[in-house]
């Protein structure tokens, strides 16, 4: 039982991070109808974007106090949106927005956003270590046992990475359910030229829509990488298992996202370490093919995902 307490801890705690990201790809998609394969390396720049503030607070992390760590993980926090949010801004503005006005294929854009995503890989790796990994300098003592659940300890970063996503979810589950930017990007989703001609400015929408996903990739980059090493790479893997977990959940709704996410790093975690299966079990190198195939069995069996509706019909 410790032992797969201990597996779904951590995988709620991953789970967490993909459902951030997830939530990007899911607010794209249910504006446009299309897949930003450029939102991982959002959720890039909000670790390195972040690394800076914090390294410029704390130096080498000698020395913190208890209210200085917390102070810390609010600034990497709002860095990491801030960096995710500015970096989404510029994309839609330069990669999206030229081709939107011309009318051009889904072809274009896919094409415009792995452009993108290369372009922003190369330039944060100019500018920071190429071929190394980069990491948070130490501030607080991350595996510090807060309580055990049944013989399973959890740790402060845990709390931290858990407790971080879920207020940033419900954030945006009230901001889209009882806001009029929220009624503005519902509307965008459901009919977007039946919602201009009720008022809404389609190119602000799409615009705000870009800098929310960007801001939750931003923080999720600060959490990755507090939890990881990191590097300009690091976006590929968990971005492609974010948008498996939005297809899981239902691409274009915003809960179902937020679901798709804890499930997928639930089901990677528990299904290659299942100690309680067999000790012969498939073993935890094969943690990112479950996520493969959760995405293909998904869109074999049920494309639609477990909740399936589109953004401006989920509220």
């Amino acid at each position: 039982m410790s032992d797969f307490l201990n597996y779904l801890i951590l995988g709620i705690t991953r789970g967490s991070m993909y459902a951030l990201i997830a939530l990007g790809y899911t607010l794209v998609y249910g504006v446009l109808q299309l897949i930003n394969f450029a939102h991982s390396e959002v959720f890039m720049s909000g670790a390195f974007g972040s690394y800076l503030v914090v390294h410029a607070i704390v130096g080498n992390g000698q020395g913190v106090s208890g209210l200085g760590a917390v102070f810390v993980i609010i600034a990497g926090l709002l860095s990491g949106a801030i960096t995710g949010a500015a970096v989404a801004f510029l994309l839609e503005r330069v990669a999206y927005r030229p081709l939107r006005r011309r009318g051009a294929p889904k072809l274009a854009f896919l094409i415009s956003a792995i452009g993108a995503s290369f372009f922003l890989a190369q330039l944060f790796g100019k500018m920071f270590n190429r071929l190394g990994q980069n990491q948070f300098p130490t501030y607080f003592d991350a595996n510090k046992v807060l309580f055990t659940i049944a013989g399973a300890p959890v740790r402060l970063l845990q709390v931290i990475i858990i407790v971080a996503a879920l207020l940033l979810m419900f954030f945006l589950d009230r901001l889209v359910s009882g806001t009029k930017l929220g009624r503005s990007i519902r509307a965008t989703a459901e009919d977007a030229p039946t919602a201009a001609l009720m008022g809404v400015d389609i190119d602000r929408t799409i615009s705000r829509t870009f800098i929310i996903g960007g801001a939750l990739a931003g923080a999720a980059g600060f959490l990755f990488g507090t939890a990881f090493v990191f590097t300009n790479t690091m976006g590929f893997i968990p971005g492609i298992k974010a948008f498996a977990a939005a297809v899981l959940g239902g691409i274009g709704n915003i809960r179902g996202a937020m679901i798709g996410g804890l499930l997928l790093g639930i089901a990677e975690n528990l299904i290659p370490t299942a100690p309680w299966v067999s000790t012969a079990w498939i073993g935890i190198q094969w943690t990112d093919v479950v996520a493969f195939v959760i995405l293909i069995l998904i869109l074999v069996f049920r494309p639609t995902g477990i909740l399936g509706e589109r953004l401006g019909r989920a509220a």
